[in-house]
């Protein structure tokens, strides 16, 4: 291929890549699509713990400002609302697990605890899991730190200090 043939082939390639963008692929142009704006601040929710599947599931309920450990808990023992059942969530937690007693913080501020109302010894495992995980979700939404576990008890007894098995 002599200079001169070089020359228009690439001469050539380069009107078909211009042909090619100018075309722009069938796309009609429009106008500027606007959205609505941004909403301000800090985005707020209740963070609760429930079953998918057999696995346990963080799901995010909105609300108006910081819910405390006992709201949190309160919500949790009232089950998956309909919107969450649709999705496929259940829960162990009985509709009688309610906290009886404030979240308490350990003085050294590792550990948390909770007086419920009802048997906490008779809970399944499951159930216990999802307590946790919300009343961690919850209580560490408020003071900004994740604690190393917590304890249940209720009428019946105290379980032993656990942990959430999600972290």
């Amino acid at each position: 291929m002599t200079g001169r043939n070089a020359a228009r082939a690439l001469l050539a390639g380069v009107l078909v890549l211009v042909a090619v963008l100018a075309a722009g692929c069938g796309v009609r142009p429009s106008g500027v699509i606007t959205g609505s704006p941004a909403r301000g601040g800090p985005s707020v929710g209740v963070g609760l713990y429930l079953i998918r599947g057999g696995t346990l599931a963080l799901v995010v309920r909105p609300a108006r400002e910081a819910v405390p450990p006992v709201e949190a808990l309160r919500l949790l023992a009232a089950g998956p609302d309909v919107h969450e059942q649709g999705e496929g969530f259940t829960s162990e937690v009985p509709a009688d697990a309610l906290p009886a007693s404030e979240v308490v913080a350990s003085a050294d501020g590792s550990r948390l605890s909770v007086t419920m109302s009802g048997a906490v010894t008779t809970l399944s495992a499951t159930a216990v899991d999802q307590i946790i995980c919300t009343l961690d979700s919850a209580a560490a939404a408020g003071s900004g730190q994740r604690f190393a576990a917590a304890t249940l008890s209720g009428p019946d007894g105290d379980l032993k200090p656990q942990s959430c098995s999600l972290y």
